[in-house]
């Protein structure tokens, strides 16, 4: 069993919609960092999605490409559009042939799983387990911040698709590392105090999501309703008293736009891992920015990898850098040397 690295093209997404690169150049700067695997966003980086991946003449050059740069198909990343039309949403039959297509595309190119969105409803995805196993290809909900495992969010979907038979194999979790972000990112405070956030309240949202870190969140319970239940989970984590402390300061929008933001990322003890590293079948190794000494500032590369190491994960960490969000107000995004940086950080953990 061994800890590999993998990059998400999703990094490399400024200067790919710059044309800096190409999807080929994707995959060239991904073998640059060292990393062993690719992670696709097929809808954004192949263009006239879906129809050339069923164009046998695209697919021997995609592979052409892996074995050129020595890259493994690692996930697969789908978008459940459930609301393509004006007047209505996707019925269930549409919601899993949308699914369908998508593990359909993922086997022809290679990959082994696709990554499906916290809003992707339980009935889409058991429903399209049956196909997941006819074509080879597992079906990973994302553990999105300020979604957790160890939750009865999680417990949730365990409770419906954790069971005997040999599709229920097909469904797994990909945790984002997100969800150990000891801090909030420095270039997203960064980002609202050029927008006018207050040194004061720059502190009370720190201060409160170290509070939060040092004595535990309160993680968002299952719900069908994912709106309601992140709100619930918002207050529970006391955003509705600070919200109130705020007005009554005098705070501004930068300010509110601070606090709100910070809500976006949360920490879970990595144990939760251990606890359910027979479910995880592939790692967001989300990033924000990574310094020149190879530390990342919120994300606990360390913790993470000890954790996996401790329970035998036998996978991927895919580097998602995220970081560009909060910089392409004020400065050129390097999401290369991003890459970069996190890839040997990550190589550093994992060989330490």
């Amino acid at each position: 069993m061994s800890i590999k690295r993998s990059v998400s093209s999703y990094s490399y997404q400024d200067e790919y919609y710059e044309g800096k690169l190409d999807l080929e150049g994707i995959l060239r700067e991904t073998a640059k960092t060292g990393a062993t695997g690719i992670e696709l966003l097929a809808e954004s980086n192949i263009k006239q999605f879906p129809n050339t991946i069923y164009d046998e003449a695209f697919r021997e050059k995609w592979f052409g490409w892996l074995k050129q740069y020595g890259l493994t198909p690692t996930a697969y990343d789908a978008f459940l559009e459930n609301h393509i039309y004006d007047n209505r949403r996707l019925c269930l039959g549409e919601q899993i042939e949308m699914m369908q297509r998508d593990l359909r595309c993922a086997s022809l190119l290679g990959f082994s799983c696709i990554r499906t969105l916290v809003s992707t409803p339980i009935e889409v995805i058991e429903g399209s387990l049956e196909y997941a196993e006819e074509v080879g290809v597992k079906i990973g909900l994302e553990v999105h911040a300020p979604f957790s495992l160890n939750s009865t969010w999680a417990q949730g979907y365990l409770d419906r698709l954790d069971k005997p038979g040999s599709k229920y194999r097909y469904f797994g979790f990909i945790p984002d590392m997100g969800i150990f972000s000891r801090r909030v990112p420095d270039v997203v405070e960064e980002k609202w105090r050029r927008a006018g956030a207050k040194e004061e309240f720059i502190k009370m949202v720190n201060d409160a999501y170290a509070s939060r870190v040092a004595n535990g969140f309160t993680k968002i319970e299952y719900s069908l309703d994912l709106g309601f239940a992140n709100m619930n989970y918002r207050n529970a984590n006391g955003l509705g008293t600070l919200t109130e402390k705020f007005k009554e300061m005098g705070a501004g929008p930068a300010d509110f736009g601070y606090l709100n933001s910070s809500y976006t990322y949360s920490w879970s003890d990595p144990q939760d891992l251990i606890d359910n590293i027979d479910h995880i079948i592939h790692t967001h190794a989300k990033c924000y920015n990574t310094h020149e000494d190879y530390t990342e500032t919120a994300t606990a590369i360390d913790e993470v990898v000890a954790a996996y190491k401790k329970a035998g994960y036998d996978g991927y960490l895919s580097t998602e850098y995220e970081g560009g969000e909060s910089l392409r107000d004020t400065m050129i995004v390097d999401g290369i040397e991003q890459v970069r940086r996190h890839q040997e950080a990550l190589r550093r953990a994992i060989e330490g």
